[in-house]
């Protein structure tokens, strides 16, 4: 056979297999047997054998690469996957319905519902048409790039080709194509059937069984051996589609949908959109009603607002879109033992009782111990060391106690009080007026001051690499570090001496410590774990005093008349900063090279005006120009909507200020907001 004539027969294999494949996957058509695809693809990796010039990267032969030779590597979201806020109850899904409405008012708000797979998270980049990587949601900020292994999974397409030609408004699927990077985000898991029928085998084998379907599809994807991966029935199902260039997206999630369909990607056959909460609710309660009929594994139905202009105008909270929401199902629960009743000891002092149980299997997971919240919850429940209780998993998640089973309790079950002194530092505990929670007083208390510095290190505050909840123990048991302010005087030679850590890493943590030295007011109050300062209403008191020196010298009154503060935050916060070992202590942050960064500006200036940047900007870079509207008090968007102040527009702005002048929206220079915000 000639070389031109390998080329047509590897055309003509790869073109029939890849149809083949679209229309198993996507459409759920079987138009060949299996034999009939593994002896076509049988053929082509022999011909490609024969031609290796001939092989392409979107080749069905060309799934399964090479071995990864060491940990995946860190990659950053180009948009951050943001977590979604769980629904329970309908009442909570009606408040948020009032809550959209009064977002945006006078709308007539549409609504996408599809089913919510309990699988892996992950972000597919194509450069053009041409399959390029595969990202792990991680912390929603990186995640790892497991590339090898994904490209083993059939329903992800290498190549991307236009399957049907259903028109989408405002989309040139062409154009974009040829022009454009795309990402595409779905899960990765195992069906109910395939996974009943590997546990069947490993049983046959001696083998261990695998937990659940969830943590197979996961462990398959976050492991070395994409030839292990390739071995397992992974499938991949599209939820959502990221374009570089928004001008040519499409302007519903409903039109997400089709167009993933149209490029080769399976989405959720079932899903619809919906006029109102009410045909939402009827939609959640049918799918969980014929949850048991579904292949797919899944906890709930996600629920959105469909116009993409309207819910990027709603923004996101610092964990979720508000747009956005998960219907979970109803917990399922099961049966265990109390074997002992345990204190811990958190950041600020509270101590938290904590059943330990017999282990039991719920969900799929196996449950050894849960919290009990507080001495008024355990006296609700009337639970005693050696009841039978009943536990679910709140969300799918979280294990919580129900109700105790009291007709199988035991003669000899014992009642729980909660200790007279903390169980770690043995200082006299306390409990403040109006609340249930019971403290430890004592700042210095050991378990107190490792959780603060592993609060202070987390990702929403310092965001110092490496600084984690083991190395933190390490650390303090050392005696290399007594509290927060100690992590900026660490040396190399400190961190090297400990168990885990060599030449370079020890290095790699010293200079993640040194990189996060600047950070924000907010951030820098955030992490000072004062009782109830969390991240939001730190960026409340941020926002309006800017400087640690105004917030030191403020009044009761004035932190109260601060949205998001009360009276319980307002004396918080002023008796934090009355302590003298707190003021000592946050003196030390700074003399160990802590910088808290200066806001520009006047927070007012732009105070509740929305700005939507277009085109590039001569002066500054777009994220610069957001950052600057922030700083004000204004709020930006991506997409223009009738709730848009203003459109910003440079060098190269097109349908933006298009839709601007439609809605009447005020279209100003680059030069007029530079004028505006100085």
């Amino acid at each position: 056979m000639t070389l031109q004539q390998a080329q047509k027969r590897i055309t003509a294999l790869k073109n029939t297999l890849l149809k083949a494949s679209y229309e198993y996957y996507v459409l759920n058509q079987s138009t060949m047997t299996d034999q009939e695809f593994d002896s076509l693809k049988r053929e082509l990796q022999n011909l490609e054998q024969q031609f290796p010039q001939c092989i392409t990267p979107d080749s069905p032969t060309q799934r399964v690469g090479g071995s990864v030779e060491s940990a995946f590597e860190k990659v950053e979201h180009a948009k951050p996957m943001l977590s979604i806020e769980d629904i329970f109850e309908k009442n909570e899904l009606l408040e948020w319905e009032v809550f959209l409405k009064k977002m945006l008012p006078e709308q007539n708000i549409l609504y996408f519902c599809e089913t919510k797979i309990d699988g892996l998270a992950i972000a597919l980049r194509y450069n053009g048409k041409e399959f390029e990587r595969a990202i792990t949601r991680g912390d929603g900020t990186q995640g790892e790039d497991v590339t090898h292994n994904v490209k083993t999974i059939q329903s992800v397409p290498l190549l991307l080709g236009v399957h049907s030609q259903t028109s989408i408004q405002n989309v040139d699927v062409d154009n974009m194509l040829a022009r454009q990077s795309l990402e595409v985000r779905g899960e990765i898991y195992i069906t109910h059937n395939n996974f009943e029928e590997l546990n069947k085998q490993r049983k046959k084998q001696g083998e261990i069984l695998f937990a659940n379907p969830r943590n197979l599809a996961a462990g398959s994807i976050r492991q070395l051996d994409p030839a292990l991966a390739a071995s397992r029935p992974l499938s991949f199902r599209a939820y959502d589609v990221v374009i570089s260039n928004e001008s040519n997206a499409p302007m519903r999630h409903s039109h997400k949908h089709q167009l993933l369909n149209m490029l080769g990607f399976p989405t959720d056959p079932n899903a619809q959109v919906c006029g109102s909460i009410e045909q939402v609710y009827t939609y959640w309660q049918g799918v969980e009603k014929n949850r048991g009929a579904i292949q797919t594994p899944i906890d709930g139905i996600v629920v959105r607002v469909d116009d993409v202009a309207l819910f990027n105008e709603l923004g996101a909270t610092g964990k979720s879109p508000r747009g956005i929401r998960a219907l979970k199902f109803t917990p399922q629960n099961a049966t265990t033992k109390v074997k002992e009743i345990i204190t811990q000891v958190g950041r600020t002092g509270v101590i938290t009782p904590v059943a330990v149980l017999e282990p039991v299997l719920l969900n799929g997971v196996l449950v050894g111990r849960t919290t009990l919240h507080n001495q008024e919850e355990i006296q609700r429940l009337d639970v005693r060391v050696g009841d039978t209780v009943v536990i679910e998993r709140a969300g799918d998640v979280i294990p919580v106690v129900v109700r105790v089973v009291k007709e199988m309790r035991p003669s000899n079950a014992k009642k729980f009080a909660m200790p007279s002194k903390c169980p770690i530092c043995k200082t006299k505990v306390m409990q403040v007026k109006g609340e249930v929670a019971v403290r430890c007083p004592n700042s210095a208390c050991g378990s107190q001051q490792k959780n603060a510095v592993i609060y202070f290190a987390s990702r929403n505050n310092f965001n110092i690499d490496g600084l984690g909840k083991k190395v933190v123990g390490r650390l303090i048991d050392n005696g290399l570090i007594k509290d927060i302010a100690d992590i900026f005087v660490l040396q190399k030679d400190d961190v090297k001496a400990l168990e885990g850590f060599e030449e370079k890493s020890a290095q790699n943590l010293i200079n993640a410590i040194n990189a996060s030295k600047q950070v924000s007011f907010a951030k820098f109050l955030s992490a000072l774990n004062i009782p109830y300062i969390g991240a939001e209403t730190a960026e409340y008191v941020a926002q309006h005093f800017k400087t640690l020196k105004a917030l030191q010298n403020t009044t009761e009154q004035e932190l109260q008349s601060i949205h998001g503060v009360g009276d319980t935050v307002a004396e918080s916060l002023l008796q934090w900063f009355s302590e003298k070992q707190n003021q000592q202590l946050v003196q030390r942050l700074f003399d160990n090279g802590v910088i808290i960064k200066k806001e520009e500006g006047a927070q007012t200036t732009l105070q509740g005006k929305s700005f939507v940047f277009t085109g590039v900007l001569d002066s500054m870079g777009r994220e610069q120009a957001q950052q600057k509207v922030r700083s004000l008090g204004g709020r930006v968007s991506s997409a223009v909507s009738s709730q848009t102040d203003f459109v910003v527009y440079g060098k190269g702005g097109g349908s933006k200020r298009t839709k601007a002048e439609q809605l009447g929206v005020a279209l100003i220079s680059e030069q007029e907001f530079l004028t505006m915000v100085q």
